[in-house]
């Protein structure tokens, strides 16, 4: 089937011209590109070919070139065929039929598929990653973004996945390396066979033509306006009660003001915290601190390591610790029925849609994320946090103190994150909740990123309600792209989704809010079906 994105479309969004013989509509990526094309970042023309890109195999049914090897990450080809790392991965490697790898002089071990799944245990963790095969059992708790990440994958090609969470893949080959053991056995599909190779392949491809055309790289001008409207709202608040006082009316105002504030920095610190800004890290988790810990008082660790859970097994009970939200909630349809044959009933879960409205928005923020906050950094003493967080409360003191007193300006602080609590608690959780639940199924990362998320139709005001996070999908398979670039990407994603039989889920706003309670309601009537009659 061939998925040609129209060109209306491409105008529409800046994306350049397409070569009608490419499969999904990828840009023209042959030798002999006319010489303007649109820049991706801006939409205007330019004398520069932003996506000539050169294959040294013919094109397949596909429209593009797909080697038989997939490249190492972080590998470029030499002449003779071997590879070294600098973050080029455009030319496949040769395979070589018998040769023995070997690291320091040890010779590496050749593995199969069903060697490697044996090792899928926390105590004993084997991943694949561009057909090698790591050992990180004993390194998983040392590992940044917590073990229980690299569990999720243990005994499964983790390929897409480690490419889609890191930001510089040369930096973490470091460190990964010492942790090699073998590769995949010649012959040994890429993959597990129950994926499909051909649509891992496609989705490989358009990564890389999404890397060779900029759309990883940040607009800095982008993110300085929203950090500019985050400040200038809260420096509005503090004007206001310095020439009007401190009555009732002015503080629903500021609060008013504070809560957009809040719910915008929110955003940000999302986008940050995924890498999306910096091309180093560290300058990325230091300005994620600034923003989460001392804008929001939040803390980063606690966010990271359970996002990132989120981000690599979406909805994959009990794996994604988000739906994982028993036992006030029992949501999709494994939880349900489960609670319904055990005769568990800590609450009356026939109301549990009703309970979204009382509890879950009023206080998904002030004491959800507030007890979390507090429970990950004391009792782990991530001291870093606390120190940025500390500087969030001295902050709030020395601006609303004088107006409010000590303990007015605590009121103030959370009164703010219960006004802010029911806009995050929609906009978190209306692209997964109505959207497939299920156990481990150990899909390719399309599938699974696809079958767990949903988008929310385009609008300037969607936008920035959401945080750019009505297009979910892109973030989810994309996740260190920058937001201001999920529009562009759309197109060329629902046409490779199109191409393999993927639902592309796009809904209005107020249909993705009501969805949320529709969920509550089903997954309700199972766990009364299990309750009451298995």
């Amino acid at each position: 089937m061939k998925l040609t994105v129209h060109a209306q479309q491409q105008e529409k969004v800046g994306m350049p011209k397409f070569n009608s013989c490419c499969g999904i509509g990828y840009p023209e990526m042959c030798v002999g590109v006319p010489d303007k094309t649109r820049d991706f970042r801006s939409g205007t023309r330019n004398s520069r070919d932003s996506v000539r890109m050169k294959f040294e195999e013919k094109h397949d049914s596909y429209g593009t070139s797909i080697g038989k090897a997939q490249p190492d990450i972080g590998e470029k080809p030499q002449a003779n065929g071997k590879s070294v790392a600098n973050g080029d991965t455009e030319v496949c490697r040769k395979p070589e039929a018998n040769r023995k790898p070997s690291v320091s002089g040890k010779s590496l071990s050749m593995y199969t598929w069903k060697e490697i799944q044996r090792h899928n245990q926390e105590t004993d963790l084997w991943l694949v990653i561009d057909r090698k095969v790591y050992n990180v059992t004993s390194w998983a708790h040392k590992h940044p973004g917590g073990s229980r990440v690299l569990s999720h994958y243990a005994g499964e090609d983790a390929t897409d996945a480690f490419r889609a969470i890191h930001l510089d893949l040369d930096v973490v080959q470091l460190y990964i390396k010492p942790l090699l053991i073998g590769e995949l056995v010649p012959g040994e599909p890429s993959q597990e066979t129950n994926k499909n190779s051909q649509l891992v392949e496609d989705f490989q491809e358009l990564w890389r033509l999404l890397e060779s055309t900029n759309m990883f790289k940040a607009n800095f001008r982008f993110f300085f306006l929203y950090l500019a409207q985050i400040l200038a709202l809260e420096a509005l608040a503090w004007l206001i009660l310095w020439n009007f006082g401190s009555s009732w009316t002015v503080t629903l105002l500021i609060s008013f003001l504070l809560t957009i504030s809040q719910a915008q920095c929110f955003y940000l610190q999302h986008d940050i915290g995924h890498n999306s800004l910096f091309k180093k890290s560290k300058w990325n988790r230091l300005m994620h601190r600034f923003v989460m810990c001392h804008l929001k008082g939040l803390s980063t660790s606690w966010w990271n390591h359970q996002h990132y859970e989120h981000h690599v097994k979406p909805n994959i009970y009990p794996k994604d610790p988000n739906i994982d939200v028993g036992p006030l909630f029992l949501v999709g349809e494994l939880q349900p029925v489960k609670y319904g044959k055990k005769k568990i009933k800590y609450i009356n879960y026939e109301k549990q849609h009703l309970y979204f409205y009382w509890v879950a928005l009023p206080f998904f923020v002030p004491v959800y994320f507030n007890l979390q906050t507090m429970k990950v950094m004391y009792l782990r003493r991530h001291w870093a946090d606390i120190a940025w967080v500390t500087s969030f409360y001295i902050r709030s003191f020395i601006t609303f103190g004088p107006f409010y007193g000590l303990f007015g300006t605590v009121l103030l602080i959370h009164f703010v994150k219960l006004l802010e609590s029911p806009w995050i608690a929609y906009v978190t959780q209306m692209s997964h909740i109505p959207m497939k639940i299920s156990q481990e199924e150990n899909q390719d990362w399309l599938t699974a990123q696809v079958l767990a998320t949903c988008n929310i139709e385009q609008s300037f005001f969607n936008d920035w309600f959401t945080g750019h996070q009505n297009f979910q999908i892109e973030h989810h398979l994309f996740p260190t792209m920058p937001p201001h670039n999920y529009h562009k990407v759309a197109p060329l994603v629902r046409s490779l989704c199109a191409k393999h039989g993927l639902p592309y889920v796009n809904k209005p706003i107020l249909k993705a809010f009501g969805d949320i309670v529709r969920a509550l309601k089903t997954s309700s009537a199972l766990w009364m079906d299990a309750y009451y009659n298995a």
